[in-house]
């Protein structure tokens, strides 16, 4: 399995990092990647990919919700290390309308310079479209065909999701999935698993039942399954599917054995 979306470097796992990964390991996650929040996160989850390059892979990128009056200034200072060695990725970035709209000429702008990197640097972008799933797939559809990537954390609808799957973009997955008023599983069992990749977005939105603790990759077999229960087939074809849509997304081609 790969989790296409968890911070584990996050302080909510300082004090069982090493444990947390090793169970995600245990559990048959075979990699993980890591969207950045904002300029002052970048040190420390460049730190942690360095110490397991082939196991966590770290993108860059400023959290919509981290969006503000220095805005500028943050999106400078990612930029600046977007040359760097081992970056996979551009995100995670996007629009959230849940929380505060008093930012959101801003963070139109600041997905606009990430659109730029993404297309300049041929990486994928990651897209966080809380509330703002119409808006952040107008600007999708503004960019081009070029531009590809994955709306994390699809909480949308069908009609929705078809319009982001015609882009060309992956839908990511996570524990909602697994709720039960939530809905979601409704809409996924009508969705091509091609156009699927799972994520956990650790530590928040943990699966059932593990619901209100703190999510990590370990997890991530749960949406699997969950997803294999609402599309009527099984967990090791999930696996292999979403692992291979993982694999196009970043442009990696090596084969992985993935153990269920």
């Amino acid at each position: 399995m790969i989790d296409t979306h968890a911070h584990v470097f996050s302080e909510q796992f300082d004090e069982d990092q090493r444990d947390m990964l090793n169970r995600a390991r245990s559990k048959g996650v075979k990699k993980i990647y890591m969207p950045n929040i904002n300029a002052e996160s970048m040190d420390k989850m460049l730190s942690l990919a360095q110490l397991e390059p082939s196991f966590l892979k770290p993108m860059l990128g400023l959290h919509p919700c981290y969006v503000g009056e220095d805005w500028a200034e943050q999106v400078q200072r990612i930029k600046d290390r977007l040359g760097e060695d081992g970056i996979v990725g551009i995100g995670e970035t996007g629009l959230d309308y849940y929380w505060d709209t008093q930012y959101v000429k801003q963070q139109k702008s600041s997905l606009e310079q990430h659109v730029e990197w993404a297309l300049e640097y041929d990486l994928p972008i990651i897209l966080h479209s809380r509330s703002a799933i119409d808006d952040t797939t107008d600007m999708m559809e503004a960019a081009g065909p070029e531009i590809r990537g994955i709306f994390h954390c699809f909480t949308g609808t069908q009609a929705q999701a078809e319009r982001i799957i015609d882009l060309g973009f992956k839908l990511g997955i996570g524990g909602i999935v697994t709720f039960k008023n939530a809905g979601l599983d409704q809409v996924v069992a009508h969705l091509p698993l091609e156009s699927l990749v799972l994520e956990t977005d650790a530590p928040y939105l943990a699966p059932h039942p593990h619901r209100s603790q703190t999510n990590e990759p370990s997890f991530l077999p749960l949406i699997a399954e969950k997803i294999a229960e609402v599309q009527g087939v099984t967990r090791t074809e999930v696996v292999a599917q979403t692992s291979q849509n993982a694999r196009d997304v970043f442009g990696e081609d090596e084969e992985v054995k993935e153990e269920i």
